[in-house]
């Protein structure tokens, strides 16, 4: 295995580990009968490995793997000496430890861990995994961790060529790891994680959206997603604790909804996109649900909230000044006030509910403090969700109306084109049409009926309906 900048190293019995896997290659090689393969993309090539048995307590965990990688913030102290040493009998632990981890909250244990270790019990394995001479797991760490949980001794798994670097263990890892087959995909933040390493490593949006079998517009999505997540963390920080991007892991839905709202707000008015933004994020942060977040726009805070937030939930932002980017004079404009104030509610609960989520590295006097501040914010936005909700009920049944009209329309333009094709192919059912017609006739003299009971100044439209219904001979 080659050595290039910013790798993990080599693991302290690599030699040795290297010795075994090339005799054990040589005697599958030397045997009789048909021989294990695995066929990996390798350098942008299909390439064919020998697979061999090695002993499980030989090899190392990745320290690189992408499965864990927002997991490892779990414990700050054990992911540092992670990066400082990953191959001490510490650093394997915890990462054994977060491969078994639910990871949406790694002080759980996954469910679907277990699954796979059933499974394995039941069947063994399906699908050797895939290693590097000096016994580096590239594939296939979560089931060397559930094989040993079973106690068994060796495992089945793919020799990597001699040649291969840190970046080659990357490359080959997602290839495997985004193939369709039965191993569980990446967490949505790991997801997200990836896709930005691998953009941030100098490859094409569009070539990372194509390994991951998603539209490039879905990774921009996502990189916006990420950089929000990144934004949210650090304006957490409070008492020396912050949350975690994998404390977002469940509100995948929720984000996503968040940025396609934003996209289309922000076309035409940038400010209110920021608004909407900003009242949308705090919201999930309080885990609210998705038909909630939907009952939030950007004058949410202005006409629901504003006078429901207790006083210390109304924090005068800091007005910041413009400012004039070097070397152009270009002035920019300072925050606008209602954004500043969205940002400031915003951020009172992110940290608030940070002390909550590390009670255990802080006071009991403070984490009552965060709590009494994140359920009244909870509570405020709660009681502001009731009256949005009736009034998107109230828009929703007068635009109902024009809507099927709307939609009734498009479905005449549609009969306008099957009546010019049917009567081309001479198929036209004109008896059929015509008792069609009728009806149409009908329902048309009911509506301007209903306009005349109904609307007391009608516009051009419905005077030309009760017109036409008028001139219809009885």
């Amino acid at each position: 295995m080659s050595n290039n900048a910013g790798d993990f190293g080599l693991p302290p019995h690599a030699a040795k580990n290297k010795v075994t896997v090339e005799q054990r290659l040589e005697d599958a090689a030397a045997g009789g009968g048909l021989q294990e393969t695995l066929t990996i993309e390798w350098r942008t090539k299909p390439q064919v490995v020998q697979v061999i048995d090695m002993p499980l307590d030989q090899l190392y965990y990745n320290p690189g793997t992408h499965r864990i990688r927002a997991q490892r913030s779990y414990d700050p102290q054990l992911d540092r000496r992670l990066d400082e040493d990953p191959w001490s009998i510490e650093s394997q632990d915890y990462l054994n430890y977060l491969l078994k981890a639910e990871p949406s909250d790694p002080s759980k244990r996954d469910k679907d861990f277990d699954a796979l270790k059933q499974s394995l019990s039941d069947f063994r394995q399906n699908e050797p995994g895939l290693i590097t001479r000096e016994g580096i797991l590239v594939n296939g760490n979560t089931r060397a961790a559930a094989l040993r949980e079973l106690a068994v001794a060796e495992i089945r798994v793919a020799v990597l060529p001699d040649s291969c670097t840190w970046a080659d263990i990357n490359r080959v890892e997602l290839s495997l790891q985004l193939r369709h087959d039965t191993r569980r995909p990446y967490s949505y933040i790991n997801r997200l994680l990836t896709i930005d390493e691998q953009v941030e490593a100098g490859r094409p949006l569009r070539e990372v959206a194509r390994d991951f079998r998603i539209r490039e517009s879905t990774a921009e999505q996502d990189l916006w997603v990420l950089s929000c997540l990144r934004d949210l963390s650090d304006r957490s920080t409070a008492e020396g604790v912050r949350l975690r991007l994998l404390d977002f892991e469940d509100a995948q839905e929720r984000l996503r909804e968040v940025h396609r709202a934003y996209a289309k707000e922000s076309k035409s008015d940038v400010q209110k996109a920021e608004l909407l933004k900003e009242n949308r994020l705090a919201a999930i942060v309080m885990n609210f649900s998705k038909t909630d977040l939907r009952l939030i726009e950007s004058d949410f805070r202005n006409r629901y909230l504003e006078h429901r937030l207790p006083e210390e939930l109304k924090p005068v932002p800091a007005v910041a000044p413009g400012r004039v980017i070097p070397g152009i004079n270009r002035a920019v404009k300072a925050e606008a006030p209602q954004v500043a104030a969205a940002r400031a509610f915003t951020d009172s609960v992110l940290r608030a509910k940070a002390v909550v989520r590390a009670k255990e590295k802080v006071s009991a006097a403070q984490v009552e403090a965060a709590s009494s501040v994140f359920d009244a914010a909870h509570k405020a936005v709660e009681a502001a969700l009731e009256p949005a909700g009736k009034d998107a009920r109230v828009r929703k049944r007068k635009q109902a109306a024009p809507d099927r009209l709307n939609d009734a329309c498009q479905d005449i333009e549609q009969c306008i084109t099957d009546m010019v094709l049917a009567s081309g192919a001479r198929s036209l059912d004109e008896e059929a049409l015509d008792e069609a017609v009728l009806k149409l006739r009908a329902t048309l003299k009911k509506l301007a009926q209903t306009t005349a009971q109904t609307i007391e100044v009608p516009g051009e439209g419905v005077e030309w309906l009760r017109e036409a219904v008028q001139q219809e001979p009885s």
